[in-house]
């Protein structure tokens, strides 16, 4: 078996965005997709789009700050597909103010989110992986995890906890042939940039050498090869998706 056809992949944040392209770049290539994000609505509009391209995708509604749900929701992807092989840690909040004046309730909510809830859900799909001995899990960090972000303290350091996380858990897991890796984007056109400051946006594009922002197609294509068998010799690595912003 090449690429990913017949495999099955958990995707978060999979309602909109960055997780809703993977969602869909996947089920494309041929993998049964589980939807998970915290709207039944939005996930019930992306399965429908995957199954009127011809894919297959359930929905499995998931807040991933709250391990009860992930670990229902895990069961429940399994118990209807028999299986997951491929991870997609996607799902992401901010909550951005400066650090001088951030709420800890703003602090816990994005570490929660961002960092404990991934863990938790490779918790929850390592067993069965590990049974099987194939797997890919593959975390979605982010450029300001590589180099920081004024007024965004909790993401930045979520996001590098992740790559921390990623590169700790591909030591642990390699003998079972799964493969952890990370994707970081730069900056990428969706819903969640559309909100940063102007002024942000436009310095950035200034240091851009490809001078455009990303798609969200770009970074789903770069998890289906990470996710894929052609990329089993590739584990504990950040790729990154930044239009040449950040190099080395």
């Amino acid at each position: 078996m090449t690429g990913v056809e017949g495999r099955v992949a958990l995707v978060t944040g999979a309602s909109q965005g960055i997780g809703r392209a993977c969602a869909s770049v996947l089920a494309a290539a041929g993998a049964k997709v589980a939807l998970c994000a915290r709207n039944q609505e939005k996930l019930e509009q992306v399965a429908a789009e995957i199954a009127s391209s011809g894919g297959q995708a359930a929905v499995f509604k998931m807040d991933v700050a709250k391990e009860n749900e992930i670990k229902a929701g895990v069961k429940a992807a399994i118990a209807h597909f028999g299986q997951i092989n491929i991870l997609v840690n996607n799902a992401g909040i901010t909550r951005d103010q400066l650090a001088l004046r951030m709420k800890r309730a703003d602090w816990d909510d994005v570490i929660n989110t961002n960092l404990t809830g991934p863990f938790l859900l490779i918790q929850a799909v390592l067993s069965p992986m590990i049974r099987q001995r194939w797997g890919r899990i593959i975390n979605i960090t982010s450029i300001f995890g590589q180099i920081g972000q004024a007024g965004q303290a909790n993401y930045a350091s979520a996001k590098a906890g992740l790559i921390g996380l990623t590169m700790a858990l591909a030591r642990e897991v390699a003998s079972r042939n799964i493969t952890v890796n990370a994707v970081a984007p730069g900056l990428i056109d969706t819903a969640m940039t559309a909100v940063l400051p102007e002024e942000m946006k436009s310095g950035m594009m200034k240091n851009i050498p490809l001078g455009r922002t990303g798609t969200e197609l770009d970074v789903a294509y770069a998890v289906k090869f990470l996710a894929s068998e052609e990329a089993g010799y590739i584990t504990g690595e950040v790729l990154k998706v930044n239009g040449g912003i950040l190099m080395g």
